[in-house]
C-alpha cells in the first residue's frame, strides 16, 4: 500500500484502547520487532518464506534476543550458530520471548564467529519446528498474564545458511536498527492507556465524595492529574518527532531511547499516582488502573546507556556510534 512507519504508530496508539496489554504486545512483536530487519535486509526468498505469511497472519513470529544473562546488554549474548557446510548449528537459549510458545519462526540473534562482540553476531530466520528446539516453559509473570512469554533452549539445531538475514556479522547493527521501531511502538501503545487511566480517574474522583465533597475538588488531586495529562502530551510530541525523523530516513536511536526512557517512568508515575485516588477500589482488578499498575514495565533505567550524541557526563547516553556497549 506504500504506507510509511507513521501508520504503524497510528495503529499502535489505537491498539492502546484494548484493555488487555498482551494483545497489542503480540501484534507489536509481529509488526515492529521481529520483522523490520527481514524487511530491510532479507533476501527475496526469505521474505517469501517468512515475511509474506507473517504479514498475512498465517505465521506467528517471535524475536530471540534476550537470554538469562543478557537482556539489554545485547553484546553479551552467548547463543552460538556455528557454520558447518551449508548449515548453521545452533546451541544456547533465549529468555523472555514474547509469543515463543506458539511462534512459527524466530528472528534469532546468535554469535556466528569469535570476533569482537559488536561484529560477530548475525540474525537468522529460525523455523520453530526444527529438531533440537525445546520450549522449556511459559513464564508466569506478575502482569501481562495473557502474553505468551517463553524460555527456549537450542540443542544442535540445524538451519540452512540461506536463512541468514543480510550479511554475516552484521546482526548487532541490524538489531540496533530494529530496536528503533520496537522502542517507538512500545511508547505508542502506552500513550492511550495512560490517557484512559487519567480520564477514568478524573471521572471517578468527580463522583466519589470524601468529607462531603468530590475528591477532585481537592487541589492536590486536581493539580496532580493536570500535571500527568501534560506529561502524556509531551511524551506524544517527542514520539511524533522521532517518528517523523525516522520516516525521513534518519537514525533516531537517541530520540527513540529518550521516548522509551520517559514512557517507562511515566507509566509508573501515572499508575502510582492515580491508583492512590481510587481508594479501596484501586486494590481490585475491576479497574484499569490496578491492572495497568501490575504490568507496567519498561526497565527505562537501561535507556540511559544507549548510543547517542551527548557527552559521557550527561548520564543519559554514554558514547557515540554503534560501537558502544549499551543498547
Amino acid at each position: 500500500m506504500g504506507l510509511d512507519f507513521s501508520y504503524n504508530i497510528a495503529v499502535a496508539e489505537e491498539l492502546g484502547n484494548i484493555r488487555c496489554g498482551g494483545i497489542p504486545m503480540a501484534i507489536g512483536v509481529q509488526a515492529s520487532m521481529a520483522t523490520p530487519a527481514l524487511t530491510r535486509f532479507g533476501s527475496h526468498e526469505l521474505k517469501k518464506q517468512f515475511l509474506v505469511p507473517t504479514i498475512a497472519g498465517d505465521f506467528v513470529a517471535c524475536l530471540g534476543i534476550s537470554e538469562a544473562g543478557a537482556g539489554s546488554d545485547v553484546a553479551n549474548i552467548k547463543t552460538t550458530a556455528v557454520r558447518k557446510g551449508d548449515e548453521y548449528v545452533i546451541n544456547g537459549g533465549k529468555m523472555w520471548i514474547t509469543s515463543g510458545s506458539q511462534a512459527d519462526w524466530m528472528c534469532l540473534l546468535a554469535n556466528t564467529s569469535e570476533g569482537p562482540p559488536h561484529r560477530n553476531k548475525s540474525l537468522i530466520c529460525l523455523p520453530m519446528n526444527l529438531p533440537g528446539i525445546h520450549v522449556a516453559k511459559k513464564i508466569d509473570k506478575l502482569g501481562m498474564k495473557s502474553s505468551d512469554t517463553a524460555q527456549i533452549f537450542f540443542e544442535d539445531v540445524r538451519v540452512p545458511c540461506k536463512n541468514l538475514i543480510g550479511e554475516e556479522g552484521k546482526g548487532f547493527t541490524y538489531q540496533m536498527l530494529q530496536f528503533q521501531e520496537e522502542r517507538l511502538w512500545g511508547v505508542a501503545i502506552a500513550l492511550t492507556p495512560m490517557e484512559t487511566i487519567i480520564q477514568e480517574t478524573i471521572e471517578y474522583t468527580q463522583q466519589r465524595k470524601v468529607f462531603g465533597q468530590p475528591v477532585l475538588h481537592n487541589q492536590t488531586v486536581h493539580f496532580r492529574l493536570a500535571e500527568l495529562a501534560t506529561e502524556v502530551e509531551l511524551l506524544r510530541s517527542l514520539l511524533h518527532r522521532a517518528v517523523a525523523l525516522y520516516v525521513e530516513g534518519n537514525d533516531v536511536t537517541k530520540f527513540a531511547s529518550m521516548a522509551k526512557l520517559k514512557a517507562g517512568r511515566l507509566t509508573r508515575e501515572v499508575t502510582d499516582s492515580c491508583l492512590q485516588f481510587w481508594g479501596g477500589m484501586g486494590f481490585t482488578s475491576e479497574v484499569l488502573v490496578s491492572r495497568f499498575y501490575s504490568f507496567q514495565h519498561g526497565f527505562s533505567r537501561n535507556q540511559r546507556n544507549v548510543p547517542g550524541d551527548l557527552p559521557p557526563v550527561s548520564g543519559l547516553f554514554k558514547c557515540s556510534g554503534l560501537d558502544s556497549h549499551g543498547v
